[in-house]
């Protein structure tokens, strides 16, 4: 557990130690004295809370305490309905790429955990977007979801670079609870 002094919460606020110390005095920002000196603790999750409560930016914290889901896909229902069900309030960002190109762009600036890839933007577009992104040595961790189209036809291809698989239609609340769980087991969500 990564635990803050005073003067790093207020460096990441962009407070004066002061106003960090009043926010703890007063109980709004929860943490622990150190025995025998006034010294305070704030522990990581308590400071996420605290400045997602109060709309302040996590600054350094967003990488370590957001789940960045990258979802590459036309049908604009399917994102909606994801984007619901993956609030920013309960610590996901979710960024929306059309194409195999966007989704590089995409990528190598949002720096996603997950990749969530509708087939439905054509079968060879998106196997070479999964192939691409297990090629390049930064996105190896980073899960991989594929959608798959409920038509009736048989989808044979190389499955060992997707992590996992969904046939649409799917209930969008059971995906993002599976995001959860997979993005959990790399992060500490707050």
């Amino acid at each position: 557990m990564k635990v803050f002094t005073t003067g790093q919460v207020a460096k990441i606020c962009k407070v004066a130690p002061r106003t960090v110390s009043k926010w703890f005095d007063s109980g709004r920002l929860k943490g622990y004295r150190i025995p025998g000196s006034q010294d305070r603790r704030i522990p990581r999750e308590y400071l996420i809370k605290f400045l997602k409560e109060h709309g302040m930016p996590l600054g350094d914290l967003e990488d370590e305490a957001m789940a960045k889901v990258l979802v590459v896909a036309q049908d604009q229902v399917l994102i909606e309905n994801l984007k619901r069900e993956l609030p920013l309030d309960r610590s996901f960002k979710v960024g929306v790429a059309a194409s195999g190109f966007d989704a590089g762009i995409q990528a190598e600036s949002f720096h996603p955990d997950c990749i969530i890839v509708d087939f439905s933007i054509g079968r060879t577009e998106a196997l070479q977007i999964c192939q691409n992104l297990r090629r390049n040595g930064e996105f190896s961790e980073v899960i991989l979801i594929a959608l798959l189209p409920d038509d009736g036809s048989s989808l044979s291809f190389d499955r060992s670079a997707i992590n996992e698989t969904f046939k649409k239609p799917f209930d969008a609340a059971l995906l993002a609870e599976r995001l959860r769980t997979l993005i959990g087991a790399k992060k500490e969500l707050v």
